[in-house]
């Protein structure tokens, strides 16, 4: 293997071995059915239209839910990635908030159809715990990335751990299909009449994410102790979030970066996590038909990921994003333009006709856009990611990728916020929709002055 020496925001790093940039990558590959299976194509949509009982309130509630989550994580973020800085190691930090995802999940198994209040109100905070556990183990884990490899490699890196991620959800998908939703009987004996094949997503998430995060604690190598207790690293990295806040306007150019990336990401997340229930309310779709179309657009998602890292490296983390949201903002339109019978609001097309999988001309039509956006949302998130390791100043990586998920969180309750209020408002799953355009508008128009450098250490 060849080494590759040069300077980043953590000094003169040495392109790491295979064993431990593959165990970095094998986190998103852990972590990744949470947000395939459960925040995205399975359990959502049978959260809203099964448990709840009504897509529309469903919807409603699936999105407090989400701004409940982001807002935590909105407030936390940026204190515990200067908590690492100060204190050294990522893995502990990165094994306790995966613990809590691993509870949150296993706790969906209790997710019965038509629950009553009480038991939503549970589910619900599990959805929370879930959440919070895995975003903020995403800011400890991505704060590695710069001691792995140079500059110049990151976006491949990047790239391709977003891809083994997405190819991590596609198996998980295609594991509840074969097992759970296309046989008559589903394995180990789950019972259909209480929908035991859905529920059955969470747990399998948290073996997942218990079995596959074991190449990076065994193999990745961590940052070496400060010499800080934990109280010292508490105290000081809550002092150094202080200090920079206060010194913000030194760092303008990252400043409109993450808030460019706090309202893109708001749109992108917001689009991901209601297609599926969006999906369900127009077309009707099963378990077994989201899985399948969940299939194809992970695996243009993953190719999208992996191919943007290689451009990312050769024309820049910014082109890339912004060329990328660009594209989902295109797919995003389109999909808001689609009903039952209509595409683009005016052209009239048939809609389902209970002629099997994917029949009609408006469902294979939506499959699609869904590829676009997999496609273009791949790269846009990848490029993201490092695009911060790229602007971050010596020795505040970690911080500021804690301000990076902060960015991604700060507003993350706005968006479902809006559309669940939207969606009660006007009684439609569009109307709830249609607000995602404006955040993709504004987030791409935002990154128009910022400028791929990295700042100065104030």
């Amino acid at each position: 293997m060849s080494q590759t020496e040069a300077r980043t925001g953590a000094g003169t790093v040495t392109e790491a071995p295979f064993r431990a940039r593959f165990g970095w990558a094998m986190f998103d590959w852990a972590n990744q059915p949470y947000f395939t299976v459960i925040t995205t194509f399975i359990f959502a949509p049978y959260f809203a239209a099964t448990v709840v009982g009504d897509p529309v309130r469903g919807q409603s509630l699936w999105g407090d839910t989400q701004a409940i989550a982001g807002l935590l994580i909105a407030l936390c973020s940026p204190f515990l990635g200067s908590i690492a800085d100060a204190g050294g190691p990522r893995k502990p930090w990165i094994l306790f908030f995966q613990a809590l995802c691993f509870v949150g999940c296993v706790a969906l198994w209790w997710a019965v159809p038509g629950a009553d209040a009480t038991r939503i109100g549970w589910i619900m905070l599990a959805l929370v715990m879930a959440a919070v556990g895995a975003e903020f183990s995403i800011v400890f884990n991505n704060a590695m990335l710069p001691d792995l490899v140079p500059p110049e490699r990151m976006g491949r890196l990047s790239g391709s751990a977003w891809a083994l991620g997405y190819f991590g959800g596609l198996v998980a998908l295609i594991v509840v299909l074969l097992a759970f939703s296309l046989p008559e009987q589903p394995w180990f004996g789950l019972e259909r009449a209480t929908r035991e094949n859905d529920r059955i997503v969470g747990p399998l998430a948290a073996g997942w994410l218990a079995l596959f995060l074991i190449p990076l604690l065994v193999f990745t190598p961590d940052q070496k102790r400060s010499g800080l207790s934990r109280m010292e690293a508490v105290r000081q990295g809550i002092a150094s979030v202080v200090d920079t806040v206060r010194k913000l306007r030194h760092y303008r150019n990252i400043i409109r970066f993450l808030i460019a990336r706090m309202i893109a990401y708001d749109g992108l997340t917001a689009i991901f996590s209601f297609g599926g229930i969006y999906a369900v309310g127009i077309f009707g779709w099963d378990t077994t038909a989201l899985g399948v179309f969940g299939i194809i657009l992970t695996v243009f998602a993953g190719f999208g990921a992996w191919a943007g890292g290689h451009i990312d490296d050769r024309i820049g983390s910014k082109w890339t994003m912004q060329a990328s949201l660009l594209g989902v903002l295109l797919a995003t339109l389109a999909i808001l333009s689609m009903s039952r019978e209509s595409v683009f609001f005016i052209l009239q097309i048939d809609g389902p006709a209970g002629g099997g999988l994917f029949a009609s001309t408006a469902e294979r039509i939506f499959i699609l856009l869904g590829i676009l956006l997999g496609v273009f949302g791949g790269p846009l998130q990848a490029a993201s990611r490092t695009m911060m390791a790229r602007l971050a100043p010596p020795g505040m990586v970690g911080e500021f990728y804690g301000m990076y998920s902060l960015s991604g969180k700060a507003t993350a309750f706005l968006a479902p916020f809006v559309v669940a209020r939207a969606t009660d408002g006007f009684d439609s799953q569009r109307a709830g929709l249609a607000a995602i355009a404006v955040f993709l508008v504004v987030g791409f128009l935002l990154m128009i002055p910022v400028r791929e450098e990295q700042a100065e250490k104030v």
